[in-house]
């Protein structure tokens, strides 16, 4: 006959192997067939691939490089993403915790005391009327995992988990994009306005000058209105570049995590170095893009929760135990106590729910249905945003390089038709139709080449790529930016 020490041991490896080896219930995960495009519409051949660097470093601007820097260590959002991976880490280790055994103690002291007036004659004068009850006791309990519930919230838990930090991923990578795309943004307007002040102030100096001219009697008063009106124009074109700048500086403050105020620059738009960029291939978007990577993780812990919903069908079994003491006396506690040991299986088993654990099953499956259309629609967003971009990358490029040419042939023009007007061969009307020609170009080329860089800034934002990563240590590093 088999010790008893023997038959809990046996006994306690047949659990184990139970628990270890039980069927997990619900589908195992496999990503969902997608249809791909091997390669993009609109992908720029001659370029080299660097979405793995930190790219905006390549404008070869120290003042952009600090404020990015800047962003990433005081930015609210930021912050919020990793507080919000702090929750989900808390979430997955409370879940994961009830693999193991639950161990709990208690202390007890208790006072009993009896009215012998309420018992009968014969007891009242046999029991003792008051006394104490003092015990310790160590309690245990450990739901064996069997059918998987346990393990596939743990998954569940952890998927929520990763897409916690894709998520911060996704917050880092719009943050740099963002940073970049006002600060250049920034620039384009100060372009904008130091055009409109130099022409404002040239158109100042001719209306002095044929102020004179027309008080001589040598120009009517129609062509001193016509260059009078031409002035006008260019002076009423700065108050609104300079609220432009100004809500633009604003903006880039809360990026900044400070209160609105001026922001430093650097070099001037036209001085900064044009990086490039290739697309790769449209397969890789699904692991460099955070926000598919979080999608994907959000559909993976609905497939684990469908799991952990069809187990509730089946018995929940759990090992409890209880080891303890008790003693009238408080001093004789350990040395002659009455112990007390107690062990036993708790077996829950579902019989009636009315619908309940359907009802879950449903709701879980519900969920599992909405993360998948919503992952296949972020990668459908995804190779949209992409084409898009290098469209726009493409096309910008290719629409800068003509208005630069018209440029200079407006600026020939303007200097011959002064030239034609000074010798007399034409009006002065010629001459305003070419600096109001002049200043509509040098305006349309400062907002090109705004637009070319940010659409750059904008193909890496939708590309992903490992630079997210390098962003992050940069954030840890980070110190902010004083005006």
């Amino acid at each position: 006959m088999p010790t008893p020490v023997f038959s809990r041991t046996r006994l306690l490896c047949l659990t184990l192997m139970l628990m270890l080896g039980g069927c997990m219930f619900g589908p195992d995960y496999r990503r969902p067939e997608t249809e791909i495009p091997k390669t993009f519409r609109f992908d720029n051949k001659q370029t080299q691939d660097i979405a793995d660097t930190m790219w905006w470093e390549q404008f070869q601007d120290p003042v952009m490089n600090d404020l990015i820097k800047a962003a990433l260590a005081e930015n609210k959002n930021v912050g919020v993403a990793a507080a919000r991976i702090m929750e989900f880490q808390g979430h997955y280790g409370a879940t994961r915790s009830e693999l193991f055994p639950q161990i709990g103690g208690q202390v007890g002291a208790r006072h009993n005391n009896i009215n012998s007036l309420t018992l009968p004659p014969p007891l009242a004068s046999d029991i003792t009327r008051s006394w104490n009850l003092y015990t310790v006791s160590i309690n245990a309990s450990w739901e064996l995992d069997i059918w998987g519930r346990i393990r596939r919230l743990s998954e569940a838990a952890r998927a929520q988990l990763l897409a916690s930090e894709e998520g911060r991923r996704a917050t880092i990578l719009t943050l740099v994009s963002s940073v970049a795309s006002s600060y250049i943004n920034l620039l384009a307007l100060d372009r904008q306005l130091d055009i409109a002040k130099r022409t404002a102030v040239s158109r100042a100096q001719s209306v002095e000058v044929f102020e004179l001219r027309f008080a001589g009697g040598v120009i009517s008063q129609m062509e001193l209105s016509q260059i009078r009106s031409q002035y006008e124009v260019a002076a009423a074109a700065i108050p609104p570049l300079e609220s432009q700048i100004a809500q633009q500086e604003n903006a880039l403050s809360v990026l900044l995590g400070r209160p609105p105020g001026p922001i430093p620059r650097g070099r001037e738009l036209k001085e900064l170095s044009l990086p490039v960029v290739s697309a790769g291939l449209p397969s890789e978007l699904l692991v460099r893009r955070p926000d598919l990577q979080q999608a994907e993780q959000k559909l993976i812990a609905a497939n684990a929760e469908i799991g952990a919903a069809r187990a509730l069908y089946l018995p929940r079994i759990s090992l409890t135990g209880l080891l303890g003491v008790a003693s009238n006396h408080l001093s004789g506690m350990f040395s002659s106590p009455a112990r007390i040991a107690a062990f036993g299986v708790m077996t829950s088993i579902p019989i009636f729910t009315a619908g309940g654990i359907a009802g879950q099953v449903k709701q879980a499956e519900g969920r599992h249905q909405q993360a998948l259309l919503q992952y296949e629609q972020a990668i459908l967003v995804a190779f949209k945003e992409v084409e898009d971009a290098l469209i726009s990358v493409q096309k910008t490029r290719e629409q800068l390089t003509p208005q630069g040419r018209r440029v200079d042939a407006l600026r020939d023009y303007n200097e011959m038709a002064r030239l034609r007007y000074d010798e007399g061969y034409t009006s002065y009307i010629e001459v305003l139709d070419s600096e109001r020609s002049l200043f509509e170009a040098e305006t349309s080329f400062a907002q090109i080449q705004g637009t070319v860089f940010g659409s750059l800034i904008n193909l890496y934002m939708v590309l992903g790529g490992g630079w997210v990563a390098e962003a992050d240590q940069v954030s840890k590093q980070a110190v902010p930016v004083k005006n």
